[in-house]
């Protein structure tokens, strides 16, 4: 959803390309001869489904790809792009659905490619990945054994970085990014965008309670590498094919690697639980399953479980209020950006209304239900 560690800086350029120029960058790039291309919704990117036609030089492989622009502020980190590139190749390496990344005819993974607007010219990062098939959660109505089955998937994503190496890993310390949950004091400079009303209110409560109840515990989090964006658009599914399967639908993918940091155990499944509530219609279950899948390979402490509520509340808070004033930049790119304000606002109001031992209620017997299903 995002990219670039200041990316709400007005100094953030979105890409764009026209679909004419993405074709260019493609051959020239990354030798390729496109055949179709169709733009896809981004938040502060440029991203192209390109097709791409056989030839004598590729006879063979994948012939569905997405080209990557990166925004003019994530394309000044050229180690983190990287990173992020490497983890993508990683994870699909030991087995999870994760895009294949493509070697540019120099043979790096990313490309830096310049733009003249006219009044000047501005740089920014290109990679191509493979296009992976599925449609996205929020397309589909979502059950507890498919939510179950994303709590497992973001822990395990987790677990596996542990493994991962790399010389440049400290890109990954973003300490001023505004999608890393602990970063949510930085909404202050960006809540003007809600003007005055109620919504700003819980805001600022929860801001304040973050201060007071999470930024003093944040030593007693087990530490890890975060996805950092498990939304309902970033995980593609379709149908199970496995008899054994409980779900009608099984992940075919997982997308969009730009808010990647490090984090803790509790930010991931906090983040997860918050966009699976986006689309349903019981929303406030919806944390239990997830936690309940979660917990089956990395069990929270007591700590980090007290913690989770108020989690869940400050991504809300994260993501309503970056949205509200990225629309007063990019007015024109408001659907895709407002998509979790259609939602976000009653279902954090309806948490802050019903109260944490309310909601922990719910969640914690969930996710005490699936012990007994685990043990028969």
């Amino acid at each position: 959803m995002s990219s670039g560690d200041n990316k709400q800086s007005q100094a953030v350029a979105k890409p764009s390309f026209s679909e004419a120029q993405a074709c260019v960058l493609v051959e020239s790039v990354f030798g390729l001869k496109v055949s179709k291309i169709r733009p896809l919704p981004s938040y502060d990117d440029q991203n192209f489904h390109v097709c791409i036609s056989r030839t004598k030089d590729i006879p063979d492989g994948p012939t569905e790809y997405v080209l990557k622009i990166n925004n003019t502020e994530a394309s000044k980190t050229p180690d983190l792009i990287e990173v992020q590139s490497h983890i993508i190749m990683f994870l699909r390496a030991t087995g999870f659905p994760t895009a294949s990344v493509c070697r540019t005819k120099g043979d790096s993974i990313t490309s830096l490619m310049s733009l003249d607007s006219g009044s000047e010219t501005k740089n920014f990062l290109v990679r191509l990945l493979t296009y992976l098939p599925g449609k996205p959660i929020a397309e589909i109505p979502i059950s507890p054994q498919l939510l179950y089955n994303i709590g497992k998937l973001a822990a395990k994503l987790d677990k596996t970085l542990e493994k991962f190496q790399h010389p440049r890993l400290s890109s990954l310390r973003r300490e001023s990014f505004i999608w890393n949950l602990k970063n949510v004091p930085l909404l202050e400079k960006y809540i003007h965008a809600l003007g005055q009303n109620r919504n700003r209110k819980i805001v600022e409560q929860v801001i304040q309670l973050f201060r007071e109840e999470v930024e003093t515990k944040l030593s007693d989090f087990r530490e890890c590498i975060n996805h950092g964006d498990l939304n309902d658009h970033n995980i593609l599914v379709e149908p199970s094919t496995s008899a054994s399967e409980d779900a009608a639908y099984q992940v075919s993918g997982i997308l969009d690697f730009d808010d990647m940091s490090y984090g803790y155990y509790v930010f991931e499944v906090a983040i997860t639980i918050m966009y699976m509530m986006i689309e349903s219609q019981d929303p406030i279950s919806v944390g239990g399953h997830v936690l309940a899948g979660f917990e089956s390979i990395i069990p929270l402490t007591a700590v980090e479980r007290g913690a989770l509520y108020l989690l869940v509340c400050s991504r809300f808070c994260q993501s309503l209020v970056i949205a509200a004033y990225s629309c007063q930049l990019h007015p024109e790119n408001q659907e895709y950006i407002m998509i979790t304000a259609k939602t976000g606002w009653k279902h954090l109001q309806q948490m802050f209304d019903m109260g944490q031992k309310a909601v922990e209620k719910i969640w914690f017997e969930t996710a005490k239900s699936y012990e007994s299903k685990i043990s028969m």
